[in-house]
């Protein structure tokens, strides 16, 4: 299991820049196809932009039309931890960063691959690390 990262709300705000905060700390979301890393096709890996934990690579990273980076699987499996989110009226699954519990995205049983799952992330949520 991944080590916690536990920051104060102002150490968080400090941080991150206002957007970041937004969606990783208050589960917010970007506009779709506004995202950095919507239409990145180069190799390498997307860390968590809160805690630089290594999230999804972008072997697993395809374009699914959303407007938001889309990846069929996490990098493995203590990655990412799965909630059921009830907000705006409707039942979703939420991913969040297994060390710092920020608020990635959500995932949802439309994708392709042998599992099914489309990981809808927000970019402003990543931050990448091209191969070298």
């Amino acid at each position: 299991m991944t080590d916690k990262l536990t920051l104060t709300d102002a150490e968080w705000r400090e941080k991150l820049s206002p957007e970041q905060y937004h969606i990783l700390r208050e589960a917010g979301t970007e506009r779709a196809f506004t995202g950095k890393y919507e239409k990145n096709k180069q190799a390498g890996e997307y860390h968590c932009a809160a805690c630089g934990q290594l999230v999804f690579e972008s072997e697993d990273k395809y374009d699914s039309g959303s407007g938001w980076p889309s990846f069929t699987a996490p990098a493995d499996g203590d990655a990412v931890e799965e909630h059921t989110d009830t907000s705006l009226g409707m039942r979703r699954t939420e991913v969040i960063c297994a060390k710092c519990e920020s608020h990635l995205g959500h995932v949802f049983p439309d994708g392709p691959g042998p599992d099914g799952l489309r990981y809808c992330i927000n970019s402003a949520s990543l931050e990448f690390e091209p191969e070298d």
